[in-house]
């Protein structure tokens, strides 16, 4: 499966997990991927994620023609290290989130993985991605 989203990944536990970074066009999917690169995660896939489901995990990588490439609004398209895959421990919609909101979980090939809402833009946004990844234990569901 494709999806148009961004998937970075930090390691967390021993292994890389991932943040599928997802909304419309414009919306600040790379430039939250980018800020959040000089935080400490590393690049997977900008602008499309091929996902596939194994062992009862998610994974995503990018698309051999996009690997090591990240789009980088009113610059370029730039060359970035970036890991060959990851497995996706969170879903990140970009929008405008609740104050405090409920547990919520995106189903993805069969698996279900927590999700967030976030503003692309705002300045705690990587911050954010790094404490919820360390924060849920996607392979069974549940916060730690």
């Amino acid at each position: 499966m494709i999806r148009h989203a961004g998937l970075i990944a930090r390691r967390v536990g021993g292994r890389w997990l991932g943040a599928l970074i997802e909304g419309p066009s414009g919306a600040g999917k790379s430039d939250l991927a980018l800020r959040a690169i000089d935080q400490g995660f590393r690049l997977v896939a900008d602008d499309r994620v091929l996902l596939w489901a194994s062992g009862g995990r998610l994974f995503g990588r990018a698309p051999d023609t996009l690997h090591g490439l990240i789009e980088v609004r009113g610059l370029d398209v730039l060359r970035a290290q970036a890991l060959p895959l990851a497995e996706v421990g969170l879903v990140v919609r970009l929008g405008i989130p609740e104050r405090i909101p409920d547990p919520v979980h995106e189903h993805i090939l069969g698996l279900s993985v927590p999700a967030l809402t976030t503003e692309g833009f705002e300045q705690s946004a990587p911050a954010k991605l790094g404490r919820a990844l360390a924060a849920f234990d996607a392979a069974h569901n549940r916060r730690i």
